[in-house]
């Protein structure tokens, strides 16, 4: 598996344990929906500053969201 599947799982993974849609968490993070999506379908090659937005939406720093990955 490569890097960009292995965030995508991890971004979903927590998504979903907060109960959180694609549209809301979109909505949290400043991103598109559809582009949400495709970070988890581990299609897109995510920016550093992405993925910021998408850690402190999750209320975690960037260390903690690459945890384990």
């Amino acid at each position: 598996m490569d890097i960009k599947q292995d965030i995508g799982k991890r971004v979903r993974m927590l998504r979903k344990q907060r109960d959180y849609s694609q549209e809301y968490f979109s909505q949290l993070c400043d991103l598109d929906r559809t582009y949400i999506a495709s970070i988890e379908q581990g299609k897109r090659n995510v920016s550093i500053v992405n993925l910021e937005k998408i850690a402190k939406a999750f209320d975690l720093t960037l260390s903690e969201l690459l945890k384990d990955i």
